[in-house]
């Protein structure tokens, strides 16, 4: 036993590590996998893999609209991964899980349907420095042409969200999109603070819960925010398919953001009236296969329980910070104490470019991401063009700590730190 590490939880990750097959490979090196960037996304199960299989080989047809029996399969467990997403979340209804393609995807719905309807000239839209480019960029879009403005909290010298101007920002604000973790600096933004200010200040609030949805429990109804983004791909499920959670009144006023198949209820050469939620937002064929993984993807994480998911990362995180600190000459950003963070930790190595460090870590077996993680103003805010990262997941154990600890000693060597 690590000290300071619950046995429990280094037991059960062992378990866990047999169920993904990818982690028993090993590179072309002939190394053994070490596999830390899923922050980017995760590997997956083989219940995952085994669910996509099965439908592609058993049930293969599209949904809703066959009568025959292998399509009626297909409907069938499509729409139980809608509901078995909505009870994950805690949505109030099944109608409020929007299948879409990733997190991305999910805030542009709500940009160009509920931004371009509600927002004008003048109207504030806060952000935070953390943010992900998915989350700045579409409202940089709405802002140009309609006249909004962005405005942004700021970070304090641990890079957590300053709250000390929350009030003043909320003036004329009319939309909070924020992220609920950031996937370079691992912080967690305190929702539970932004999100009632928010709606005292008549705002509406958006999440980016891409990097917060696979690692902590989320309750949409007991956050009271009124949509929130996810990516299946980072959560064990396939790439492809995420998920909007909208409040069902907000999401029967919002027009349609894409049009064609499904999304309809009745067309004429004239008119068309659209079909009822979810399916308004979901226009052409489905990713089924991803649907269906996601279903499965969910099912795995309620077997593990999202509160042993969080209490592993937080003694994972713990003991990686406390190794990190080992390094000659490494700086880790973000939030000291791993209870305020996920499983995130970006970092620098005295001179040496990430992109060579991630080389070199390669080398060993180990994988990590180097770059500005889609988050390229905030790295210049923090006088950076890139940092290494290493993130964790279900999977990562303490002796994938070790290794990535002992290949950043092999590159200070190599570096001459």
């Amino acid at each position: 036993m690590i000290a300071g590490i619950p046995h429990a939880t280094g037991d059960k990750v062992e378990r866990v590590r047999a169920d993904f097959p990818i982690l028993a490979t090993r590179t072309s090196k002939g190394k053994p996998l070490v596999y830390l960037d899923s922050a980017a996304t995760s590997q997956k199960p083989r219940s995952v893999i085994d669910a996509i299989s099965h439908y592609y080989e058993d049930y293969n047809a599209n949904i809703h609209r066959g009568v025959y029996e292998i399509a009626e399969r297909a409907t069938d467990a499509y729409e139980a991964a809608r509901k078995r997403a909505a009870v994950f979340f805690n949505a109030a209804s099944t109608d409020e899980i929007i299948f879409t393609r990733n997190a991305t995807e999910s805030i542009n719905l709500v940009c160009y349907t509920w931004g371009f309807e509600h927002l004008g000239a003048g109207d504030g839209i806060l952000l935070t420095r953390l943010e992900h480019h998915s989350n700045i960029v579409p409202w940089q879009l709405l802002a140009a042409k309609t006249g909004a403005e962005l405005r942004f909290l700021e970070l304090d010298e641990q890079g957590r969200v300053a709250l000390d101007d929350l009030e003043q920002k909320l003036q004329g604000t009319k939309l909070v999109a924020i992220t609920q973790v950031s996937n370079t600096l691992g912080t967690i933004v305190p929702l539970e603070q932004i999100v009632p200010a928010a709606h005292a200040a008549g705002a509406t609030v958006l999440v980016d819960g891409a990097q917060a949805a696979p690692h902590m429990s989320v309750d949409v109804q007991a956050l009271d925010v009124d949509f929130y983004a996810v990516s299946g791909h980072k959560m064990l499920a396939p790439t492809g398919i995420g998920i909007l959670y909208g409040k069902r009144a907000l999401l029967e006023a919002m027009p349609p953001f894409l049009a064609g198949g499904d999304m309809i209820r009745r067309v004429t050469y004239d008119r068309t009236t659209y079909n009822e939620l979810p399916w308004k937002f979901e226009a052409g064929t489905s990713n089924i296969a991803g649907g269906i993984g996601l279903g499965a993807a969910v099912e795995y994480l309620e077997g593990l329980d999202m509160a042993w998911v969080r209490e592993h990362e937080v003694a994972l995180t713990a003991y990686a910070l406390e190794r990190l600190a080992e390094v000659p000459h490494l700086t880790v950003y973000g939030p000291k104490r791993a209870e305020e963070r996920g499983g995130v930790a970006a970092f620098t190595m005295g001179d040496a470019h990430p992109h060579d460090l991630a080389s070199i870590l390669d080398a060993e077996g180990v994988c990590i991401r180097a770059g500005h993680h889609c988050t390229m103003p905030l790295h210049e805010r923090l006088g950076l063009t890139a940092t290494a990262r290493a993130s964790f997941y279900v999977y990562t154990t303490f002796a994938d700590v070790d290794a990535l600890i002992e290949a950043l000693e092999k590159a200070a060597r190599i570096f001459k730190l």
